[in-house]
Order: C-alpha cells, then sequence, then structure tokens
C-alpha cells in the first residue's frame, strides 16, 4: 500500500498546482489508497470525488491517477476501477463547474435585475461579466433567436459572435442530443420549467464535434413572463473521450479489439429483448496450444490477431457480430437468422477463411477450427443456455475429428449434457466412496481352479444405479480424475488380496497413471501399506500404455518390474500388436483380446491360427497368455487346446464382491456355466 501511495504522490505532484503542502497530500492519497485497495467500484468513485473535493482538478492529475493505477495496484477488475475513479472524478468535477456555473448564472440573472431596477446604472459591469466570462453564455428570445453570446460561446463553436447571433436555437441541434432535450426546451419555453441542465454535442464551425455541460435557466419579466432563455457550456471533450476510451476497454478484447466475453453477453441480451430468432456459431482453433508451445506466446498472439480479422470479416451484415470469448476461442452471433442453411453457410465460410494459410513473421501457419452452430427460436430459451448449446455442439465436433462445425441437436445435446454432468460428479463422488471394487476370477486351464482374480471399478451412483466402467472411466480420462480413481482401485484391491491366500490381484492401469512420474513410488508406498506382496501383483496396461509414441518402452515398466511386480498387456492385438518388439519389454501376461476369443465360436479358421500364432511366439519369449471374454465350453476347450494357460469371462465367474469369492479361495474348482 506504501509503495503504491508513494508512486502515486511522485506522479500527481508534477502535475501542474497541488493545492496542498506535502503532508497534507502524503496523508490524503494514504487514506484513498487504502478505500483503492477495497476492489470496490463504488468505493474507487468516492476517491475519484475526494480528488475533486481537495481540489485536486489539474487536468494531468486525473490521468496520472488512472496511469498509477493502471501500472501498480493489484486487481482482477482493473478496467472497473479506472472506470469508475474517472466516473467520480468527473461526476464531483460537473457538479462543482454547475454549482459554479449555477452561482454565475445567479450573479448574471442578479445583475441584470439590478441594473434593470436601477435603470440600467450598472450596464457596463454587467457587460463585463458576460463578455469576460471562462464559460460559453448565450441569450436566446422565447422563439429562439439568438440574441448574444460571449466570446467564450463563439471561441468554443469556432464562430464569431455576430455570427451565432445570426442563427436560432434549433440549428445548434447535434444526432446524439439526450432523448426528451428539446421537449424540457419546449417546457421552459412555455414558463413551465426554470432550469435544464444535461450533457450536449455541439457541431463546430469545422464539422468537429465539442461536448459540454449544459446549464440553461428561463429569465422571466417582473411580471414573471418568459422573456428569455440564457444557456451556460463548459467544455467536457476531453473527459468525455476519457470516459468512451475507458468503456471500450471495459467491453472490448485487448489483444483483438474484438467485443469481450462481457459485451458479447450484453449483445445477446438484447437480441433475445427484441428479436424472435438467433444463431450462434461458437469455434476454437484446432492445436493452437501447439503453437504457442513450439513458437511461442508472441506469434501465438498474432496469430489470434489476424484470425478476429477474418472472423471479424465473416460478420458483414448489421445482423452480425463477432467476439472473442477467451483464449482461441470466438463467437459470431447473427440475430434473426434466415435459418440453418444460413448458419450452415456462415460456418462453412468461416472453416475456409480460417483455414487458409496465415503468414506471421517468417513463420508460414496453417490451422483449422472446431465450430458447434445452433440456430434457434428466442422463446424457450435464455442467452446462457444458448451459449451452453453452443460449447456442447463445439466439444462434439472436437470430438468427430476437428476441422469441421456441427450443427446443434437437441437429443444429442441432452446426452452430451448428462455426460458432462456425470463427470462433474466423479470428484464428489470418490470422496463420498461410492466406487468399489468387484473381481473376476482367473483360472488355469490346466485344472481350471483359481489362480488369481481381476479388480474391477463399479460407481455405485446414488440416482442411476451400479454403474460399469465403460460408462465414467473415459469420462475419468477426460477430465483428469482418472489418475485419483486409479490410485483408489489399486489401493483397494492391494488391500483385499493381502487378507487373501496366495493368489495375485490383476489390477487395470490407464496411460494417465503410467506417465506420472511418481506412479512406480506410489505403487511402492501402497504395497508398503497393505502389506501384499510384489510378486501377487500384476498391473495391467493396453499396447499403447506401454509405448510411447516413436514406439520407445515407458521407463516405469522397468522399474516395476525390478520389484516384483508383473506387467501384462490388455486386449493384446488392438494396438501396435508387436510380438517382437515384446522380447524388449518387461513383460510377463498377454491378454488376448475378446474379439479374437469370440471368432472361436464360429470355428473360424483364421481367428484360430491367430490365436495359435500369438502363443506360439508368447510362449517363446517366456510370456504367458491370458484368453479374455470366455463364454462358452467349446471356446475353452479349444484355447486349451490352442495352449492358452489361463481364462476368465462369464464360463467360469461373474466379477463378485470380494466375500462371494471365499469357496473359490478354498480351492473349490470354478463351476462352469453353459
Amino acid at each position: 500500500m506504501t509503495d503504491f501511495a508513494q508512486l502515486w504522490r511522485r506522479r500527481v505532484a508534477p502535475e501542474g498546482f497541488v493545492p496542498l503542502d506535502g503532508a497534507a497530500l502524503e496523508a490524503l492519497l494514504d487514506r484513498l489508497t487504502r478505500r483503492l485497495l477495497e476492489d470496490d467500484p463504488a468505493a474507487a468513485r468516492e476517491v475519484g470525488a475526494e480528488l475533486v473535493h481537495a481540489h485536486l482538478t489539474d487536468p494531468g492529475v486525473l490521468a496520472a491517477t488512472i496511469t498509477t493505477i493502471g501500472a501498480a495496484l493489484p486487481s482482477a477488475r482493473l478496467a472497473e476501477i479506472q472506470a469508475a475513479v474517472a466516473e467520480g472524478y468527473a461526476h464531483a468535477l460537473r457538479e462543482a463547474t454547475m454549482a459554479e456555473q449555477e452561482r454565475l448564472g445567479r450573479a448574471v440573472l442578479d445583475a441584470h435585475a439590478t441594473a434593470e431596477r436601477a435603470l440600467r446604472a450598472s450596464e457596463s459591469r454587467l457587460r463585463a461579466i458576460f463578455h469576460n466570462a471562462a464559460v460559453g453564455i448565450g441569450v436566446s428570445t422565447m422563439d429562439g433567436r439568438i440574441v448574444r453570446v460571449n466570446q467564450a460561446f463563439a471561441d468554443l463553436l469556432g464562430y464569431t459572435p455576430d455570427e451565432l447571433c445570426a442563427m436560432t436555437v434549433p440549428q445548434l441541434a447535434h444526432p446524439s442530443d439526450p432523448p426528451g432535450m428539446w421537449r424540457l426546451y419546449d417546457e421552459m419555453i412555455r414558463g413551465e420549467r426554470d432550469h435544464v441542465r444535461l450533457e450536449k454535442a455541439y457541431f463546430r464551425r469545422d464539422g468537429t464535434v465539442v461536448w459540454t455541460d449544459l446549464s440553461s435557466s428561463l429569465i422571466r419579466d417582473d411580471d414573471g413572463k418568459p422573456e428569455l432563455t440564457m444557456a451556460m457550456v463548459h467544455d467536457i471533450t476531453d473527459r468525455r473521450r476519457l470516459k468512451e476510451s475507458l468503456e471500450h476497454q471495459a467491453s472490448h478484447d485487448p489483444l483483438t479489439g474484438l467485443p469481450n466475453r462481457l459485451m458479447i453477453a450484453a449483445h445477446l441480451d438484447k437480441v433475445f429483448a427484441t428479436a424472435g430468432r438467433v444463431g450462434l456459431c461458437y469455434l476454437d482453433l484446432d492445436g493452437f496450444k501447439r503453437i504457442n508451445d513450439t513458437l511461442g506466446h508472441q506469434v501465438g498472439d498474432a496469430l489470434l490477431v489476424t484470425v478476429a480479422e477474418r472472423i471479424a470479416a465473416c460478420a458483414d451484415e448489421p445482423c452480425r457480430i463477432a467476439g472473442r470469448m477467451s483464449g482461441d476461442e470466438f463467437v459470431l452471433a447473427v440475430r434473426d437468422p434466415s435459418g440453418p442453411a444460413e448458419m450452415s453457410a456462415l460456418a462453412e465460410r468461416l472453416l475456409a477463411e480460417l483455414t487458409r494459410p496465415y503468414q506471421i513473421g517468417r513463420h508460414r501457419l496453417r490451422v483449422s477450427a472446431s465450430i458447434g452452430v445452433v440456430d434457434s427460436d428466442v422463446p424457450g430459451t435464455t442467452p446462457d443456455e444458448l451459449m451452453k448449446a453452443a460449447d456442447l455442439t463445439l466439444y462434439v465436433a472436437k470430438s468427430e475429428g476437428k476441422a469441421r462445425f456441427v450443427m446443434y441437436d437437441a437429443d444429442r445435446n441432452a446426452r452430451q449434457a448428462a455426460r458432462y454432468t456425470l463427470a462433474a460428479a466423479i470428484p464428489d463422488a470418490l470422496d463420498r466412496a461410492e466406487f468399489t471394487v468387484v473381481y473376476q476370477p482367473l483360472v488355469a486351464f490346466a485344472d481350471e481352479r483359481l489362480c488369481g482374480v481381476e479388480a474391477l471399478v463399479r460407481w455405485r451412483h446414488p440416482v442411476l444405479g451400479t454403474l460399469t466402467p465403460d460408462t465414467f472411466i473415459p469420462l475419468a480420462e477426460e477430465t483428469g480424475v482418472i489418475v485419483a480413481l486409479g490410485r483408489h482401485v489399486l489401493r483397494e484391491a492391494c488391500a483385499q488380496a493381502a487378507s487373501w491366500p496366495d493368489v495375485f490381484v490383476s489390477v487395470n492401469v490407464t496411460v494417465a497413471q503410467v506417465r506420472e512420474p511418481s506412479f512406480p513410488a506410489e505403487v511402492a508406498a501402497i504395497l508398503a501399506e497393505t502389506g501384499l506382496d510384489p510378486r501377487r501383483l500384476v498391473l495391467e496396461l493396453t499396447e499403447s500404455a506401454v509405448m510411447d509414441s516413436d514406439g520407445a518402452p515407458l521407463a516405469a515398466l522397468d522399474c516395476l518390474a525390478g520389484r516384483g511386480i508383473r506387467i501384462a498387456i490388455d486386449d493384446f492385438g488392438t494396438g501396435y500388436s508387436n510380438l517382437a518388439y515384446l522380447r524388449r519389454l518387461p513383460i510377463h501376461i498377454l491378454k488376448l483380446a475378446g474379439p479374437f476369443v469370440d471368432g472361436l465360436r464360429e470355428s473360424s479358421s483364421v481367428d484360430e491360427q491367430i490365436v495359435r500364432t500369438i502363443v506360439t511366439l508368447a510362449h517363446a519369449l517366456q510370456v504367458t497368455v491370458t484368453a479374455e471374454a470366455v463364454e462358452t465350453r467349446d471356446q475353452a476347450d479349444r484355447l486349451r487346446e490352442l495352449g492358452c494357460d489361463t481364462a476368465q469371462g462369464y464360463l467360469f465367474s461373474r466379477p463378485l464382491p470380494p466375500e462371494s469369492l471365499i469357496p473359490l479361495l478354498r480351492g473349490a474348482a470354478c463351476a462352469a456355466h453353459p
């Protein structure tokens, strides 16, 4: 706080006359700094007003204050705080100016009346006050003819006093005149109103515009009848421009100049209040993060500026507005589109524009975009629902391969919304222990007795009932909760297996878990915590999880295998299927993918030969083979003949809760079901 106040004092003191000594100025700015740090627009407005009340009204004081706030005040609402300070300053300055104008006006009126009553004895004094006043003063008759103006008024508008006296009040109208201004003027002409005060713009002689604070008063004769009107004007053009600049900063993206999220929301509110239909293209650049990461943010920012220009070029009709929502996300809203055909054509145009090459410095870049398109009737929806629908549809376009647009579909949107709801509930469900583990027996083909179990997670949802992994595992991977969920399942399975006789437990592990640098240490900690022998733990990974993008083995496998933990490749045959490469990896078990086992139902010689080849090569590498999804006795017999070592599937047992495994754990043969 002290550093900010000192910086503020150093910048304010050189800006012209400061009517306070050093100690008083220091005390004032210290107090106002505390108000600014409240990060409250209302407090900021009071700060601006107190500067005026302290007579710190030199033109440079406000500029120095706004600059200091922008440079040194830590605030998430910086533009709003700056605007509030300027608003409070301007309002207080206006009130002070108006009070001065009022006092001056009264002095003029009183002097005029006194002069009339004294048979114009002091007319020379009144004339001096009128002509030498710093504010512009003009007098007109009841029919609008301007009969007298002072030099300040003439200079303000760029005319001579005689030229202005040849004009009428209506000739000084401006298109931006406030609504009802001329109605108020008519009321004053009729004697129904004595004063009017407002902000008004005037055209100068050279065509430029000057903004003023206008105070107009009615002059009555001795009988109280309206006789003249007197207008007093003060130039506020600089203050007006500052206000407009701050408002623009608050409603526009500083990088691209497009309307920001706040302005787009306000625009949609207006559309929903007046239109019958609305369209929205919500787009996101594909692979933009890669450009930022490889070429740097400076290139990324330059690319975003060019992208914004192309999107803005597509908003080439009055009913369209483009905006930047955040990062590399943009929108193009359409008021009263003709229907889905127009929105589809607009989306196709956007895709074509955005896929053209970009020349950013010495880099020639190409990017694509994914677009969610919504075309909706205004009744029955809201701006928030429109944005949500467009965002969900954008997600569909991303998931379907990117570089495309997808039209909104209500049924699909409902399914996506349900997925998002389910995904959002996973962290809390994990905290509430709604995830449980069941176990499917693995049997040895030699005697079909239990030799191990595979741990499988289930979600006991309080509303939807028991959910299987295919329902929520992809969602957990998308949201990043899969690492915590996988850790929970591993800990539960190891703790349970530690209480059983000498059988192993097999636990599925995802790519995200294995790529965590701390994963081997976490596994070791869980084994130490539960007391499970590492030789009784099997970690199942998919082929993509045991190889990185260039086919190199993951370093974590060697560390895990070195501790006695066995590694299994799950669903083998659906990924790389590189048996020769397996000899370089610490792999102990291959689990045949279900489609190969299922193919044995129909006596498929091709599937049988594939299984035979996999088993033969795996055994040559001293790797055992487990058949998954065994459901019939014929499948089991053929797999045994082909040399498979172990199996699991509904033929032997469905996944069971821990207590139901007790008979099998005692050495009883697994009952075979047809």
